[in-house]
């Protein structure tokens, strides 16, 4: 598609409804906490806006050198962790924002580049770091106890067969560490085969889980979702755009906890502190989800959820630790073998 900033190199999932619950407007300010081919920052441009943009990949950065250039100025890219969004907005000198757009995960490019290690469809290096920071998932199967890669398997997998894979991984590195993707896709396949009716390879849910933990995508999403707290100004929207249940349940929990969606209007009690008031008003109709034409033209369309909300004028809370506790493995005590 060809427009006036370029043509399109990737049309995100649930654009469309992105923008509606958006609703950018000329001249407000927006932030992309997610650039990856800069679908949702030119659509945003497209209408007037002027966004700032992050993404942690470098090599996005780079990619979105042209939309900068043609944007007469209206779009300041920058690479850092969407966890970080309001540090990187105050850097361009904004305190508040009109709006913010997440849309969570690994992005299409990422999966499309072979020698990042994302895909199953492909032999390369077990990296999955979206950045060139921090330990890679063979790091992790070479260093780690079974008990750990279990639960990394089985919190952020959701993988059935979470301890079985793990005492495997444990047992072959001895001889063979493993550093490539097709060859943790066949100890996989081999040791919890795929089952009658699973439409997905056996794997799949293991390379979730790795890099998920490889890039702590679930601590950053809560981080990004306080960090938007923090940076919208009244009337300021919020919209996330999520792939698989274990972000879903972050995003609706943050905003049912801060639209107090679900608490029974009753007397406090005696000695009984007073709830915080509401910091986000989140409108009727969700999670919206794509359309039957989408999911025929974008398969990764099938699993996206879609979740908005419009800022009031509380003040922003800090985290807490049931929601924080949806980020993090079981603590180390507690687990078993």
């Amino acid at each position: 598609m060809n427009g006036p900033f370029g043509r399109e190199r990737h049309i995100p999932v649930l654009l469309a409804e992105a923008m509606e619950a958006l609703k950018p407007r000329p001249g407000s300010v927006y932030l992309d906490g997610t650039f990856g081919a800069g679908g949702y920052s030119r659509a945003i441009l497209e209408r007037g806006g002027e966004v700032v943009a992050l993404d942690r990949d470098p090599a996005a950065i780079r990619a979105g050198a042209p939309l900068v250039a043609a944007s007469g100025g209206r779009l300041r890219l920058i690479e850092a962790r969407f966890g970080d969004l309001d540090a990187a907005a105050a850097e361009f000198g904004f305190d508040l924002l009109d709006g913010v757009v997440l849309d969570v995960g690994v992005s299409s490019m990422q999966l499309d580049e072979p020698g990042r290690g994302f895909s199953l469809r492909f032999d390369a290096a077990l990296d999955m770091r979206m950045g060139p920071e921090g330990r890679t998932a063979a790091d992790i199967l070479s260093q780690e106890d079974e008990a750990t890669i279990a639960d990394i398997l089985h919190r952020f997998g959701e993988e059935p067969a979470a301890r079985r894979i793990a005492r495997a991984i444990v047992a072959d590195r001895k001889t063979a560490p493993f550093s490539s993707t097709l060859q943790l896709a066949g100890l996989v396949a081999r040791v919890a085969p795929q089952r009658q009716g699973e439409l997905t390879h056996p794997a799949t849910r293991t390379f979730q889980a790795l890099r998920i933990a490889v890039n702590d995508e679930l601590g950053e999403l809560l981080r990004g979702l306080l960090a938007a707290e923090r940076l919208l100004k009244v009337g300021g929207r919020l919209v996330v755009v999520t792939f698989h249940s274990l972000e879903d349940r972050i995003v609706k929990q943050f905003l049912a906890n801060r639209s107090g969606r679900g608490e029974a209007a009753s007397r406090l009690l005696p000695g009984e502190p007073a709830r915080p008031k509401p910091t986000f008003k989140v409108p009727r109709g969700q999670p919206v989800e794509p359309t039957a034409a989408e999911t025929r033209t974008n398969s990764r369309a099938r699993s996206a959820r879609l979740r908005f909300a419009i800022r009031l004028d509380a003040p922003a809370r800090g985290a807490d630790a049931e929601l924080e506790g949806l980020t993090r493995l079981p603590p180390k005590r507690r687990r078993t073998t």
